[in-house]
């Protein structure tokens, strides 16, 4: 068991962030979520994070590494459980291991879309290795936000609920 999982209490499930391209503003988002929800919350990086004071926020800080948090969240996830990524890679990772995956942008990926956004990744790489391609993504937008806010509140309401939400509707499903 990795340091994060037993870190970790279970009893519903929990939040990973692969917190070194989180934005501030979703981390506010997600720590007011988890207090208020009482949900266990783990933001992993390869830094040192600062987490409001809280037993039910952790920071978790793994060494210097190519996919160090990837992989101690993948790690110590549990089905059932949710991970905040925009990392394509750990995204199918986590979605194979029965967790769900929230974009920053306030998407669900999940076994429909993963195959797509993966050769969507591996596209730009290609496009940018030749030159063709510059720059990012751009900036999150308050609707990118609001987006993110409410699909996060959804699963958070499933859980309690006993359910599995997805996009906007709630399916009976434990977790």
């Amino acid at each position: 068991m990795t340091e994060a999982a037993a870190a970790s209490s279970k009893g519903g499930p929990s939040i990973w962030v692969d917190a070194d391209a989180c934005p501030g503003l979703l981390r506010d988002v997600l720590f007011r979520a988890a207090e208020r929800t009482r949900t266990p919350l783990t933001m992993v990086a390869n830094k040192a994070l600062r987490t409001p004071a809280s037993q039910f926020i952790r920071a978790f800080q793994v060494a210097r590494g190519f996919d160090a948090a990837d992989d101690e969240i993948v790690a110590a996830l549990a089905p059932g459980d949710l991970v905040v990524t925009n990392d394509i890679p750990l995204a199918a990772q986590a979605i194979a291991r029965g967790a769900r995956v929230l974009d920053m942008r306030g998407s669900w990926v999940d076994d429909n879309t993963i195959g797509d956004r993966l050769a969507t990744r591996d596209l730009l790489a290609e496009l940018r290795d030749l030159g063709q391609a510059r720059g990012g993504p751009a900036p999150l937008s308050q609707a990118d936000r609001q987006a993110f806010a409410n699909r996060l509140d959804q699963f958070l309401t499933a859980a309690r609920r006993g359910t599995r939400a997805y996009e906007g509707r709630a399916v009976d499903k434990a977790f």
